[in-house]
């Protein structure tokens, strides 16, 4: 009984800050401006196919970049000495620490055509580039904001990988790719689909992200519901692409924890 009660500050955050948001979501979803009842605002969601499309396909981009960056990373992170491991973990973290908001403006005036990148690329006669206002600007800000969400999970599994698994391999005659396709990448499945998804969730949704580094044509869906909520007529239509898109994050995760085991074949939740 003593530990059910020492539950009960979570439940009540989780449910006034998860659950009671959430129904308020739902309610002016399935409601239209009079507080009627209506399906009209799901219907609508329709038209927003095509940038709900363009919003996955980017996140996926990112979600890759970022496994392909940062399981390198992770893995030299889990094979140096304890006093190491903790220096580049600091350097990993460090980023975190400034606001999401400085470290996106930070790119803008580095990718900017008047931005530092440019300047110097003038010096030698080159650019001005467009490295901002496209779709590779907005994957570069994914990938920039949220590779610590991918190295963290990876490195906190690989860590665990028994060095003597290794060497047992290479005293079997196995080469490097065979140790990493036979023992390493199995042992650091559940870092790799967990650091997919804190990646691919968040950059799924984000908005200020494109709204700085894309241009006319890389609008997400993020950046339709903050429109839509904006403008009062306009609410009841936010709440169901918000909806909808709360629908996706929480399918996606469905699908990335029932493939995501611990070592005692257990699910990991992801959230």
């Amino acid at each position: 009984m003593k530990n059910k009660a020492l539950s009960l500050p979570y439940l009540l955050w989780m449910l006034f800050f998860t659950l009671a948001p959430l129904a308020v979501v739902v309610y002016f979803a399935l409601t239209d401006r009079n507080g009627a009842f209506t399906l009209e605002n799901i219907f609508a969601i329709r038209g927003f196919l095509p940038i709900f499309a363009n919003s996955v396909f980017l996140a996926l981009i990112a979600s890759l970049i970022c496994l392909a960056i940062g399981y390198p990373v992770a893995y030299y992170m889990s094979r140096v000495s304890p006093t190491k491991q903790r220096m580049l973990m600091m350097l990993v973290m460090l980023p975190m620490c400034m606001s999401f908001l400085l470290r996106t403006m930070a790119l803008v005036a580095l990718l900017n055509d008047t931005g530092i990148i440019n300047q110097l690329l003038g010096l030698i006669g080159i650019g001005p580039l467009p490295l901002i206002r496209n779709n590779g600007a907005v994957v570069f800000g994914m990938v920039y904001n949220f590779l610590p969400y991918v190295i963290l999970p990876l490195y906190s599994v690989m860590v665990k990988i028994d060095p003597r698994l290794i060497e047992a391999a290479q005293d079997l005659g196995c080469d490097s790719r065979q140790i990493f396709s036979k023992v390493v990448l199995p042992l650091s499945k559940s870092g790799v689909i967990s650091g997919f998804t804190m990646v691919f969730v968040p950059a799924v949704s984000t908005f200020y992200i494109s709204k700085k580094l894309g241009g006319t044509n890389t609008a997400l869906i993020g950046d339709v519901i903050e429109a839509q909520f904006k403008n009062s007529a306009t609410f009841n239509s936010g709440a169901a692409i918000a909806l909808a898109l709360m629908v996706l994050v929480l399918f996606c995760v469905f699908v990335m924890n029932h493939f995501t085991e611990d070592e005692d074949g257990d699910e990991v939740m992801l959230l």
